[in-house]
């Protein structure tokens, strides 16, 4: 798409400086109010309509009407007629420099069309569907179907829509300023869902002119086009009403979640290495999700971004499905056909930053607007991006419409706020003396600290069952506690000290792990402090991190070993789950946003029986209640034994309200043979699930049913001897004896 230079353009010509100033900032393209000049305007001799149209040759009004007048060395036109003597909405018909006869309805016949209470929320940061207003509307006015045009600029001198109907030329449609709410609208009518535009905006005190894409733009080119595209407003037919009142009234905190972290574009691809459509996705990925047993899709960010290898972290189109997989209409069906069978669906959404990109948010209006003007506060040095300036309320409520947006248009579950910790924190990765106090003299970044907590109250009030979760990797108190307790309000955490924790032991040599016993143990001082997830995210396979089974020491039988171990300790460790795509499986090398998993590691039996293990893990943590029941609350964990760092071995209990699993977990390739723990109740404990099980590529070494003596041990009144398998955890269940079962009733 080509730029018009306007200001070239104009400058260029003869402008009389007789005319006057009104008309001449007109021809210059510089009048922040062209209904004062353009369209029909009564005077005591009668009405003068008038017009700039560039490569019209002729202008009239309606086809067989009055011929309008150049102004010399202009392309304004005038006409004088008697009052009364056209319609209200008149067409202007003209001819253009190849000959070629157009015509239009006169967009400057038309009155305001945004309400001063909608301005009047918005500039008060509490308009919670902004989104219905500013951006391009399809609206019909007075009888007329046409598209309304808004969009927020207040530095700005003068703002057009410019688009393929007007060759882009900003002389054509200059928007008309709402006071002082720094809104800008226009109607144009007869323009439909389809078209390409932009915003073209003149700075007020520079006087440079540039191109932008709408921020609240609702779909956009596929890149690396950078246009928005006015989207139907013809109504989506969901079938997901069971799933969306199920959702509202769902005890999600005793439930089991189990979040599979996807990257669209390189799960899977076509057999030429294309993208899959977003109705594609639905059919494959729905599937496959359901075969292993998760709960939950999380999307990396499919908001619109110009660059593929921010992976959607960049954003630049805050409420639109990006086009690389197709329409939001086609992301519609996603979400749905994912309800329809039983799979809800989160967004990760970037609210801490955003790119520099040209035609984005950076200097929207030739300042600072959504940003801060001191880099100190504005920018984000590692990123190379910039940061929002929460403490302005139309910023504050650009970014709460967005979250809403998605809650409301796509039927989204919840959102995972990316780089939380980034917004807390005025220091956050900087140097001494790059950053400034709050004005109390802290770190603390007050006005994000205030955008967060609004957020999630609006979204819980406004979409109840939908779930608000936290990327914060630091110590800050109360994330997921609720905000007239002095919280943050989110819903969930992701725990980042377990995940690394974790993955810190797991590393090592098992000769070296009874050193760094601690590390398995620690998170349990905290675990119910907060309400965690427990991620291995994309995060972890990238950037030389290497793949999660590149992650586990020892030969190719110990590294799947040390993996299936590893999410056998994760799915019955307190908290919720997610975990990366293709990790399921042991794919070998990092993930690359390129190009689509190795799908077919899956013919070899090591990575075969590792996606096996995850499928009847995601199957017994949602089977078995005492595994996620109480994944928040103390109450459903109680340590077995934690001490046995000699041996690096591990047991616990996970409860529910009326039963209980046991967990045994041996971090070393040395099977152990009458291996006593304690336990609470008598009973045969029976095996249900052995990571060690050559069902999943193991050695098979473990137990079948096993009675409980009443012989103390660990301070419980009763005890089992186990055989632990190498490198492998198990499960156990019990079952009541016979003459435990109370007598019926005679």
């Amino acid at each position: 798409m080509k730029s018009t230079d306007t200001q070239s353009a104009i400058e260029t010509g003869a402008v009389s400086a007789q005319l006057d100033s009104e008309l001449q900032r007109i021809i210059l393209a510089r009048h922040h109010d062209p209904f004062a000049v353009l369209g029909r305007h009564r005077t005591p001799s009668g009405d003068v309509v008038r017009a700039i149209i560039p490569q019209a040759e002729t202008v009239r009004i309606g086809e067989s009407g009055p011929e309008m007048q150049r102004i010399p060395g202009t392309d304004l036109f005038e006409c004088r007629l008697e009052q009364d003597s056209i319609p209200q909405h008149y067409r202007l018909v003209w001819t253009d420099k190849t000959g070629q006869l157009q015509s239009h309805i006169d967009p400057y016949t038309f009155p305001p069309q945004l309400a001063d209470f909608d301005l009047y929320l918005f500039g008060e940061g509490r308009h919670w569907h902004i989104y219905r207003f500013l951006g391009a509307h399809p609206r019909t006015v007075d009888g007329i179907d046409g598209i309304l045009f808004a969009t927020w600029a207040p530095n700005a001198e003068r703002i057009s829509v410019v688009g393929d109907f007007n060759a882009w030329d900003g002389r054509r449609h200059p928007m008309r300023v709402r006071g002082s709410s720094g809104v800008w609208e226009l109607f144009i009518p007869e323009l439909k869902p389809g078209t390409l535009y932009k915003f073209e905006i003149r700075n007020r005190q520079q006087g440079t002119v540039f191109l932008k894409t709408d921020p609240y733009g609702r779909q956009f080119e596929l890149r690396p086009n950078t246009a928005s595209i006015v989207p139907s407003d013809q109504a989506y037919d969901w079938h997901d009403d069971d799933w969306m009142e199920h959702r509202a009234n769902r005890d999600w905190l005793h439930e089991p979640m189990s979040v599979y972290e996807v990257h669209l574009g390189s799960w899977r691809r076509d057999a030429s290495g294309h993208f899959l459509n977003y109705r594609e996705l639905a059919e494959q990925l729905v599937a496959y999700v359901k075969k292993q047993g998760f709960s939950h899709i999380e999307l990396l960010p499919i908001t619109e971004h110009p660059f593929d290898g921010s992976w959607g972290y960049q954003t630049t189109g805050y409420f639109a499905p990006t086009s690389r997989f197709g329409t939001p209409d086609d992301f519609r069906y996603f979400v749905d056909y994912c309800h329809q069978n039983g799979i809800g669906v989160f967004l990760d959404w970037v609210p801490a930053h955003f790119p520099k990109d040209a035609h984005g948010l950076a200097h929207f209006d030739g300042t600072a607007l959504y940003e801060h003007e001191d880099p100190r506060l504005g920018e984000h040095r590692d990123w190379g991006t910039l940061i929002y300036n929460y403490g302005r309320n139309e910023v504050r409520n650009f970014l709460l419409g967005s979250a809403l947006y998605w809650l409301e248009e796509f039927h989204i579950d919840g959102l995972r706020v990316d780089a939380v910790a980034s917004m807390l924190y005025l220091d956050y990765s900087r140097q001494p003396g790059d950053w400034i106090p709050n004005k109390y003299g802290g770190n603390e970044n007050l006005e994000a600290i205030a955008f967060l907590r609004e957020l999630n109250t609006v979204t819980h009030q406004q979409f109840p069952g939908t779930l608000i979760m936290a990327e914060e990797s630091t110590a800050w108190p109360q994330v997921t506690r609720p905000t007239w307790t002095g919280g943050l309000g989110f819903s969930m955490k992701w725990n980042m000290g377990w995940m690394h924790d974790t993955l810190a032991y797991m590393s090592k040599d098992p000769i070296y792990r009874h050193y760094h016993h601690d590390q398995l143990t620690f998170g349990l001082l905290y675990a119910f402090t907060e309400n965690f997830i427990l991620p291995f995210s994309h995060d972890e396979v990238v950037h030389g991190k290497g793949s999660m089974l590149q992650k586990m020491p020892g030969d190719e039988w110990q590294r799947f070993a040390n993996l299936r171990l590893l999410y056998t300790f994760m799915f019955t460790y307190p908290g919720k789950k997610l975990l990366f795509m293709g990790c399921e499986f042991g794919q070998s090398t990092e993930w690359n946003y390129d190009k689509a998993l190795e799908w077919h590691l899956l013919e070899y039996p090591f990575h075969n029986g590792l996606q096996r293990l995850v499928g009847d893990l995601n199957q017994l943590y949602r089977e078995t209640p005492a595994l996620h029941r109480y994944d928040f609350e103390q109450k459903g964990f109680e340590w077995i034994d934690c001490h046995d760092a000699p041996q690096s071995v591990l047991s616990y209990l996970r409860r529910s309200s009326d039963e209980f699993a046991v967990m045994v977990f041996n971090f070393t390739p040395v099977p152990r043979q009458n291996y006593r723990i304690g336990v609470p109740e008598p009973g045969v404990y029976t095996e249900v699930l052995n990571s060690d099980s050559r069902h999943y590529g193991g050695s098979n070494v473990g137990n079948s049913a096993v009675t409980a003596e009443a012989k103390e041990w660990m301070g419980r009144p009763y005890s089992i001897s186990l055989t632990l398998p190498p490198l492998a955890g198990i499960v156990l269940t019990r079952e009541v004896l016979k003459e435990e079962e109370p007598e019926s009733p005679e």
